[in-house]
């Protein structure tokens, strides 16, 4: 949709922000629905994983830490390697830091904990977009509800519909598949390809260590060889 061609107003705004991000939910849709589904299977009770949806809302940690507690990874552990997968956010919030510093925290409290990839997207299109809508936070409310909304469903649905798959059919796998299917888009130059490539080479050769620490020593590897790959191949990702 174009996003300078917007009343506005708080309300359209609003369902403007949630209009555009209609595109990205469609894909966001079975990772919500394979969430609920996978955290019943391991051994979650329903309350508790639409409670993860409800109160944490971030889905590559839900799926990560849904992993860890299945296979006995300690509290701590859980909250490490959860805040690692999301520095991302770091620069999500440097980003729109800019164009958001003005709005009292009653705004920047929400706005912060609905933060996701496909919110940040959208909305800082909008800011960048050349108009001078004082309302443009109001887009951003109304992609990230948009977002919150949709995920909760989709765990509601993966919930009801992960007690009623067989166990044979290997449900557990689809974790897996989704996690590669969320990863190969991204590869998309060499420094990333090297993270992933020394990411993955030691989470296999560290999967005995306790706790799944291989997992964060992984992390950390891949994030390190992806930083020097890029000084030395001289070459941002998104060229």
């Amino acid at each position: 949709m174009q996003l300078t061609n917007i009343e506005p107003t708080r309300r359209g705004e609003f369902w403007a922000g949630a209009k555009a991000t209609i595109p990205l939910i469609v894909g966001a849709i079975p990772f919500g629905i394979i969430f609920g589904a996978l955290a019943v299977r391991s051994g979650f009770s329903p309350a508790g994983a639409a409670g993860m949806s409800f109160f944490v809302f971030a889905g590559s940690s839900q799926f990560i830490a849904t992993s860890l507690a299945a296979g006995g990874a300690t509290t701590l552990f859980i909250v490490l390697t959860t805040f690692v997968v999301n520095l991302r956010h770091a620069l999500y919030s440097a980003t729109l830091g800019p164009y958001v510093k003005h709005l009292p925290q009653r705004w920047l409290l929400p706005l912060g904990f609905w933060l996701t990839d496909e919110s940040f997207v959208v909305a800082v299109q909008r800011y960048r977009a050349e108009d001078s809508s004082p309302y443009k936070h109001w887009f951003f409310l109304g992609s990230a509800v948009f977002m919150y909304a949709n995920w909760n469903l989709c765990t509601w649905i993966g919930i009801f519909t992960g007690q009623a798959i067989p166990p044979e059919w290997g449900l557990e796998f689809a974790m897996v598949v989704t996690f590669i299917g969320m990863l190969v888009p991204l590869i998309i130059g060499r420094p990333t390809l090297v993270a992933v490539f020394v990411a993955g080479v030691t989470a296999v050769l560290a999967n005995n260590l306790p706790n799944r620490l291989g997992l964060l020593v992984a992390a950390m590897l891949g994030i390190l060889a992806g930083v020097l790959a890029e000084r030395f191949f001289g070459e941002p990702d998104n060229e």
